[in-house]
């Protein structure tokens, strides 16, 4: 059987997005205020960021929001 995750995620998008929130001590704090990761991306475009250091954005087309939700949701 091979794997088709990216480190236990859907894809490199989605793991550099939650990797960043898990790891960005602001961005960690900012995360933990929101409900969902759809309003921790809206917060984000509010003030100007549009992905993260990495350039992945924060809307790309292949995030698993759903997943990205549950992280949020963990925090």
């Amino acid at each position: 059987m091979t794997d088709t995750t990216y480190n236990g995620w859907k894809n490199h998008a989605t793991w550099n997005v939650a990797l960043w929130i898990q790891n960005d001590e602001p961005l960690y704090r900012t995360a933990q205020d929101c409900g969902s990761y759809l309003e921790l991306r809206d917060l984000l475009r509010e003030v100007g960021s549009t992905e993260t250091p990495d350039g992945v954005a924060w809307n790309d087309s292949g995030l698993d929001i759903e997943r990205l939700d549950e992280l949020v949701e963990e925090l």
